[in-house]
């Protein structure tokens, strides 16, 4: 199953997304498959260059390793347009004129069978001529897929199937850019993923890419969604909760080795005091093993 880890240069890579991506490269090189890299640059407001060049140099650090060239999503650009436009013909996309505020509020007062936290469908049905109209004006719009009320079941290799409805996806911002959701539906069918190892955050998430998918002709790769790493405070792990990159950990005096040895640990890959490294890992790596819960992070050590 050929497998990926696609990093956005946001920011220093943590411990948590360093084990999620440890257990992705296990998937992939445990079935003597491919390992891919992609850097998810889309977002230029939050997008540092500095950051891709540490984060895989991080990677390297603790051993992972990935076949070919290093593929960014900011050349990749035509192919998401290809898909948009595949998706405007078949009459699934729609301009929303919303403001992020507007939605917020909106999500948080709706009523009726829309899901919690789902776009309310303000501007779902709001006639062309009105929409040109408003875009003739200078009025900013994003582009949302028309997701129809559909409910999507998927299998994941963790938590089995999984039924959950589709939201109206924002597929292209309305400053231009691609959304994360279409993107990496393109990416990973372009680059013959077969199986998207990730945290399981993003499992709610997986049923709209699974629609995608299918309504652009494309096959839908396995998923396994593995368990975060939390701070202390119970949210996901942080900056603010300490040492939890690998240049903190340095500093206090702990190597990648030892980066290492935690994860293995808190998946109960490894015993304690046991020094295995990442090819070691692949050779014995069971998934079942792997605990359901999160791990709470409270120091390397620990």
């Amino acid at each position: 199953m050929v497998g990926r880890y696609a990093p956005s240069p946001t920011g220093d890579l943590h411990l948590g997304n360093l084990r999620t991506a440890l257990l992705a490269w296990l998937f992939a090189r445990s079935a003597g498959s491919r390992f891919l890299m992609r850097i998810e640059d889309l977002d230029e407001g939050r997008v540092r260059e500095p950051f891709a060049a540490s984060q895989l140099e991080d990677l390297r650090a603790l051993g992972i390793d990935w076949d070919g060239e290093v593929v960014r999503q900011s050349a990749r650009t035509g192919l998401y347009g290809s898909a948009l436009e595949r998706l405007e013909g078949e009459g699934r996309v729609y301009r929303c004129f919303c403001s992020r505020r507007e939605v917020r509020e909106a999500a948080s007062a709706q009523h009726g069978d829309a899901p919690e936290g789902f776009y309310p469908g303000t501007c779902r049905n709001l006639p062309d001529a009105e929409a040109d109209r408003r875009a003739a004006a200078g009025e900013t719009f994003a582009l949302r897929l028309r997701a129809e009320g559909e409910e999507v079941t998927v299998l994941d290799r963790l938590h089995g199937e999984r039924t959950d409805p589709v939201d109206d996806l924002v597929l292209r911002r309305s400053d231009g850019a691609f959304a994360y959701n279409l993107a990496v539906v393109v990416d990973d069918a372009d680059q013959g993923v077969e199986e998207v190892v990730r945290g399981d955050d993003l499992l709610p998430a997986t049923a709209g890419q699974a629609l995608l998918c299918d309504l652009l002709g494309l096959g839908r790769p396995g998923w396994a969604h593995v368990p975060l790493v939390l701070g202390p405070d119970g949210d996901r792990l942080a900056k603010r909760h300490g040492a939890v990159t690998l240049a903190d950990l340095a500093a206090d005096g702990h190597g990648p080795a030892d980066a290492v040895a935690w994860m293995t640990r808190s998946l109960g890959l490894a015993d304690p005091g046991e020094d295995i490294g990442p090819a070691g890992l692949a050779d014995r790596f069971d998934p079942s093993v792997i605990p359901a819960e999160p791990t709470t992070f409270i120091g390397i050590d620990a």
